[in-house]
This record gives C-alpha cells, structure tokens and sequence, in this order.
C-alpha cells in the first residue's frame, strides 16, 4: 500500500490556488491542476493521519465517471497522466492517479444535491417541517424510503462554513432561471444514469452532488462526481428502512468519532491506525464494485 499523502506543495512547482479539505488547485496558465491528497475530513475537521489510497480512489473513480457521462455533459477533464506534466512535477510516481489537469471554468456558486431516497440532512429536515428545501412531501415517509422520483434540493455555497440549502425559487434567483432549470434537469439526469449503473452492481446510490461551471457561456460538469465523498452509497443488501444505514464511505470514521469521549469543540486527536485501514478498505470496496477493477 502506498504512503499516504497529505499535500503535494512540495511536488509541483506551480503556484498554488487554493487548498481545500482534501484537493489542492494549483495555476498552470491555461489550465488548472487538481492533486487529491489522503486528507480526510468529518464534522468540519480536518483529521490525522490522512487516509492512504483515499486521493487515489477519489481522483480515478471522478475520471471513470467523468467518461462514462461524457457524451450526457461535458466536463473539465484535459488528462490525468502525470507524466505529461513534465519537471512541474518533482515526484511523479507520488502523484501518479491522484492528479486531474482541468479547464479553466467559472464556478457556478451552486451545489446541485439530487435525492433518490430519503436519509441524512433530507430526512432530519423533513422530520421538522414535513418539507426538504421547500418541497413539500407526503406525510408518513419513512427513513431512508424512495422518492417516487429524485429530488432536486441546491444549496447556496459557502467558501466558510456550511453550504445552504435553499429552494429552487431562490436559485433562479441567483443564477437566473433559464440556468437553473438547466443545472436541475442535468443534475437528475446524471443521478438517474448513476443510479442504474449502481443497481446492476449491487450498489444503491441514495444521493449525490455536483458542481458545474461556465466555459464561454456553456455548462460543464466540474470538481468531482459520483465518488465516496460527493454521494452516498449503500450496499443493497444493508438497505432497510427506519436506521442509519452504513454507508460506503468514511462511515468508520464519524463512527469512531461519535463514540469517543471527542468534545465536537476541538479537532480531534489522530485517529487510531485500525481505523485508517478501515476506512482505506472501504474506499478501495467501492472502487472495484463501481469499475470492477481492483485498485492496489
């Protein structure tokens, strides 16, 4: 297995843009270069140690899911092959599988979340006001039940804190409604695609998020897609109504942390190496159930 890596600055030499909870963008000029690193993040901290493999499975799965919807919408991806990089890059073998060389494109300041299932922030806010993000729902849903049909529920991003969920209406507010109505019928799009691309593997895929940007006026798919860390997966045969499912992701993680004697008002201390390789395995799971390839 190889070394997790918890930042690459010290292997590019290109200036850095912005660094991220887990991706680093670094200025090429025409393009940009997005490294994923092993940090992991849970409960708005980032935690030690990072997490080996994690960047790689992120960054391959983003690039198997940006082709596979490629003729659907098209994305920021120019190559993944570090080697093209030339002497930008110190240490190429480090960072073989975890780089994406992207189009520059202005961010649309939207996350776009589609539901298929009822669960997680959708299900606590339906709980209180029978509604997810404004739209009113039937009563009697049960935890983790499926939407007759996807929801569309954005959220408003927020480079500090916590993003907003916010109603379709002011989403067209913001970006107009011509646009959003493009992102919204994209978003459930690519879900319904996934989503039967999961089945047949197994896999349910109860919700996800994308972010697009703007290239000359035109809609691209941009940052990640259909990864551990922008959807949630479950296992069919764990699916049952009613509980927090385990999902294939860094469940290990908020698991361990939820049952220590963690304050919530600190970062937490190192996470203990069992866990680490937990939360690895599971990364790697989900990768050869999604592709069929195992990565390592």
């Amino acid at each position: 297995m190889t070394q997790a890596l918890s930042t690459a600055v010290d292997y590019v030499k290109a200036p850095l843009l912005y660094k991220g909870k887990v991706r680093e963008l670094y200025d090429l000029g025409e393009h940009y270069l997005i490294v994923v690193t092993d940090r992991i993040s849970a409960f708005d901290y980032v935690l030690d140690p990072a997490v080996p493999e994690k960047g790689n499975v992120l960054n391959r799965l983003s690039a198997f899911w940006f082709d596979q919807t490629a003729a659907m919408m098209p994305n920021h991806i120019v190559h993944t092959d570090v080697y093209k990089l030339g002497d930008l890059v110190t240490e190429p073998e480090l960072l073989k599988n975890r780089i994406m060389v992207s189009k520059k494109a202005e961010r649309i300041d939207i996350e776009c979340v589609v539901r298929g299932y009822i669960t997680g922030g959708g299900w606590r806010q339906y709980v209180k006001t029978s509604a997810i993000n404004g739209i009113e729902l039937p009563e009697g849903l049960r935890k983790n039940e499926r939407f007759a049909a996807p929801l569309f529920t954005p959220a408003a991003k927020n480079d500090v804190g916590h993003d907003e969920d916010i109603p379709f209406e002011r989403m067209q507010e913001m970006v107009g409604a011509e646009l959003a109505e493009e992102l919204r019928d994209k978003s459930i799009a690519l879900y319904e695609y996934a989503r039967g691309f999961c089945e047949e593997r197994g896999i349910i895929l109860a919700d996800c998020k994308f972010e697009f940007g703007l290239i000359d006026g035109k809609v691209i798919l941009i940052d990640e897609i259909f990864t551990p860390d922008s959807s949630r997966f479950w296992a069919k045969d764990n699916y049952v109504y009613d509980i927090e499912i385990d999902s294939m992701d860094k469940e290990p993680v908020r698991t361990y942390l939820l049952g220590s004697d963690w304050d919530r008002d600190s970062k937490p201390a190192p996470l203990p190496q069992a866990v680490v390789e937990e939360t690895t395995n599971r990364y790697l799971a989900i990768y050869k159930a999604l592709t069929g390839e195992a990565l390592v």
